[in-house]
């Protein structure tokens, strides 16, 4: 597959998404933020987990043959292994991460989404989008006033750090959400699948900062999107998201929790 990457961290602050990608697979991740003053119990922080679990889960998914969910869960246990002694890993505020993959195998594409990211597919007629939900089906109520308490103000921050720590009580339980932490078995509950590789012509794998495209702010659809990114790149359709953003500073006009978030694609042709 012929890749392109771009991953934009969001104005003023760190990234916390990572994409790495070779000819037979791509990874990308998208780690969760934490509002300031809640303990993680690890000392390492999003930036340090995201790129040790992305770049393990890259050299295993590219150089075995297991199933993508059995090499997301050694991947989830070899980093946890790496931070073990000296944190928490175990606590519900300790780095964890959506995960999007798509590897080449045996002449089929396989494709993983663990978390509120997407895959898109395209086989040139049918446009196919796979992406987790189960985080947006947890604690509606504070997500829904996070989206409206005023940028900026005491009543954000609260709503937001509640948010979170509902939210995380939650954390890759039955009946809750599951993600990338440190527990292993979270890996069988992504959403997976496959295709012969001869029908499949396009794909795209995002953070939900690139995802708002389409299911924030209303742009075009997900055959458009993959147009776009065929055509002018992943800089260019992330560039568009920022304008967007910059333009609704006040988040009236397109209700969001975040005003920016961290972008980032992988567009791939076959």
């Amino acid at each position: 597959m012929d890749l392109a990457l771009t991953s934009v961290p969001r104005p003023g602050g760190p990234n916390e998404d990572f994409v790495i990608g070779s000819a037979e697979c791509v990874v990308v991740l998208d780690g969760a933020g934490m509002p300031k003053g809640l303990p993680t119990g690890c000392i390492h922080g999003v930036e340090w987990y995201v790129q040790r679990l992305g770049n393990s889960l890259h050299a295993e998914a590219a150089e075995s043959r297991r199933d993508l969910p059995d090499c997301l869960a050694t991947a989830i246990e070899r980093t946890a292994d790496l931070h073990r002694d000296t944190c928490e890993v175990h606590s519900p505020f300790s780095p964890s991460a959506m995960v999007a993959m798509l590897r080449i195998r045996d002449a089929r594409a396989e494709w993983l989404v663990l978390g509120d990211g997407a895959v898109v597919l395209n086989d040139g007629r049918e446009t196919v989008v796979v992406s987790d939900q189960r985080l947006e089906a947890v604690a509606s109520e504070k997500r829904a006033a996070l989206r409206v308490a005023e940028p900026g103000s005491p009543e954000e921050r609260a709503v937001h750090t509640a948010l979170v720590e509902e939210e995380r009580a939650l954390r890759n339980r039955s009946g809750g959400f599951w993600v990338a932490a440190a527990e292993p078995e979270a890996a069988a509950e992504a959403l997976t699948g496959s295709m012969p590789i001869n029908r499949l012509k396009r794909a795209a794998l995002l953070t939900d900062g690139s995802t708002r495209y389409v299911d924030t702010f209303g742009f075009g659809d997900w055959a458009e999107c993959l147009d776009i990114l065929e055509h002018y790149g992943p800089a260019v359709f992330i560039g568009r998201i920022r304008e967007a953003e910059r333009s609704d500073p006040d988040r009236t006009r397109w209700p969001r929790s975040k005003g920016h978030d961290d972008a980032t694609v992988a567009f791939a042709r076959f």
